[in-house]
């Protein structure tokens, strides 16, 4: 066998390079993050090819010593920590003291800095990991680096790089994640001599949301709502899209654990089940969120290039991040945010006077029958749906409908038609209302068969021949861990060998499901998370399949008394703006989007 020998510093910098930097935007990473340690408030990026020729990044900092210049550069030297403590509670984008060395060994590399109280500035080169001298130089207060020739004495590499429309929007994409993550910082992007993205200072949370919609696009903001949340030594704020604005792609998630961009499984999976109950099924929501807790809870250093963390408390984090999202999401009630109304180009039209001093309802929404051949046939109670004892499904017992507020006009207002026996349309304060009949009664009916399963208490069937299951020593371990929160949800498990389960009761709900697979699912999801939500979702689609067969359907003419009834129902269930798959149940056009249709005023 080959003799053991130490490797020469120049090649652990470029096996270093090959795990930090994978493509030009990855060195545009490191030394924007180094920029934001050191303070910046300004920072500028100047890129050539697509960073394959230059990238220069610039920044107003704190800047670098001249005798600190060298060391700047060399293998795990940092300023960052100096302890094993301070590694366990680390508060700066970068400390692992290899992103300088990594990137001057396989490029020609100037770093040139000016300390805020020094006279003059200071120059060192670095030519494929062969160090030049520290010399004089003219600079500002700050610091700049200058990355040319990106892989040029690393062949195998460069060829690897792609096109450079490519290589400029990963540039360009980590960028607008960096400036999310720090919005009182002036980010700059030329390109070629170019200029090509300027995110300004934000100050106030009006500008920090208009940087949020410089990147997610101008209609996000209407589109989303806003969370702050703490509890349990963390908090989560920031802003999650609506259900019914999701995305084809998950192009729009930034995610920040203390101000650092990551991807991470728990965040994914408690995202996940938290949208799982209001999105179509193949989309993806889009979100900007902001995770804070204490440093000493999360190892940032399971990943080079720190991609990845690690929680200390990923059940409470995962727990957390789910119960702060599902009651957020909960609050999307049809009505409850109105887009804002457009002006129009008419002269404006007289507010409706909802209240008079006779205390009747105005001719505007008045609620005389129309000649629509509407039927006085009632809509079922819900009661019906629930399956109470003597009711048979879908008898025909009258709904109660709401007293409304005769001062102002409900949020969905009056309803004054139904269009094809589909959708009802109403009249509120911003124009006209649309609403999908069924998929909204659906919605609601499911809400409340949830509510009724959460009163009483879970039912389960016993299984006349236990099954025995085999499976990993991890997921074994997990059932008996869990045995007494799962016995909670009708499933009762034992763990009956090293890698064997038995199964001897299921919830009476899922009666007739696949046992072998349900059980599987729910014990992988604990072993990984410490948490299973899978009983419960799959009761939900029950639920769900029980709601959209008990519920109005197209076709059915109602009145106008039961069409008001399911307005108010609207108004009142959570998460009513899209039903159980995710569909939108309402739409609003407001008198200007209405007068531009018809070219009034032009």
């Amino acid at each position: 066998m080959p003799v053991i020998r130490q490797l020469p510093p120049d090649l652990i910098n470029q096996i270093a390079a090959g795990e930090v930097i994978e493509r030009p935007s990855s060195v545009v990473k490191e030394l924007v993050e180094n920029s934001l340690d050191a303070g910046a408030t300004r920072i500028e990026v100047d890129i050539e090819q697509g960073g394959a020729r230059l990238i220069r990044v610039r920044d107003d900092g704190g800047g670098i010593g001249p005798d600190d210049l060298p060391l700047a550069v060399a293998s795990h030297a940092t300023s960052k920590i100096g302890s094993f403590d301070d590694l366990e509670h680390v508060a700066s984008m970068g400390f692992r003291g290899e992103a300088l060395a990594s990137v001057a060994s396989v490029a020609r590399f100037a770093l040139t800095s000016r300390l805020r109280d020094a006279d003059s500035a200071f120059r060192l080169e670095v030519d494929g990991g062969r160090m030049q001298p520290v010399r004089p130089a003219q600079h500002p207060a700050g610091t700049s680096v200058e990355v040319r020739d990106l892989f040029f004495n690393v062949p195998a590499r460069r060829k690897f790089l792609r096109a450079e429309r490519t290589e400029l929007a990963h540039i360009d994409d980590l960028l607008k994640s960096l400036s999310l993550a720090r919005r009182s910082v002036e980010f700059r992007l030329s390109h070629n001599g170019k200029p090509l993205r300027l995110f300004r200072a934000c100050p106030d949370q009006p500008s920090a949301l208009a940087r949020v919609a410089e990147v997610l696009g101008e209609g996000f903001p209407a589109q989303s709502l806003h969370i702050d949340h703490a509890a349990a030594g963390m908090q989560l704020s920031g802003w999650v899209g609506l259900p019914t604005a999701s995305r084809a792609q998950a192009d729009g998630q930034y995610f920040y654990v203390n101000g650092r961009l990551v991807r991470d499984r728990v965040v994914a999976h408690a995202v996940r089940q938290a949208y799982a109950d209001v999105l179509f099924h193949g989309r993806h929501p889009a979100f900007v969120l902001y995770l804070e807790l204490d440093p000493a809870g999360v190892d940032v250093n399971v990943h080079p290039a720190k991609h990845e963390v690690r929680f200390r408390e990923q059940r409470l984090v995962h727990d957390f991040l789910f119960r702060s999202l599902h009651e957020a999401l909960a609050q999307t009630r049809a009505g409850l945010a109105v887009p804002p109304v457009h002006e129009s180009p008419l002269p404006p039209t007289p507010a409706y006077a909802y209240g008079s001093p006779g205390g009747s309802r105005p001719a505007q929404f008045a609620q005389s029958r129309l000649s629509l051949g509407l039927r006085d046939e009632p809509l079922a109670d819900y009661a019906t749906l629930l399956g109470e004892p003597g009711v048979p499904m879908g008898a025909g017992v009258p709904m109660a409908m709401p007293e409304a507020d005769e001062r102002e006009a409900p949020p969905l207002g009056f309803a004054i038609a139904q269009l094809k026996s589909i959708y009802i349309l109403a009249e509120n304060a911003h124009g006209l209302v649309l609403v999908d009949m069924h998929a909204a009664h659906e919605r609601i009916t499911y809400e409340k068969l949830k509510a009724a399963r959460a009163c009483s208490n879970l039912r389960s069937q016993m299984l006349l021949v236990p099954l025995n299951l085999s499976m990993s020593a991890k997921e074994a371990a997990a059932a008996e861990e869990h045995a007494e929160a799962l016995a909670a949800w009708g499933l009762e498990l034992s763990r009956s060998g090293p890698s064997t389960v038995v199964v001897r009761r299921i919830p009476a709900l899922l009666e007739g499901a696949d046992v072998n697979q349900l059980v599987t699912d729910v014990l992988a999801e604990l072993a990984q998370h410490g948490s299973s939500r899978r009983l419960q979702e799959l009761e939900n689609e029950l639920l769900s399949t029980m709601a959209c067969h008990g519920s109005v359907r197209a076709g059915r003419r109602l009145t106008l008394p039961e069409m008001n009834a399911l307005l108010r129902e609207m108004e009142a269930t959570e998460r009513s703006g899209q039903c159980n798959h995710g569909r939108p149940t309402w739409v609003q056009l407001s008198l200007g989007e209405l007068d531009r249709l018809f070219l009034r005023g032009r």
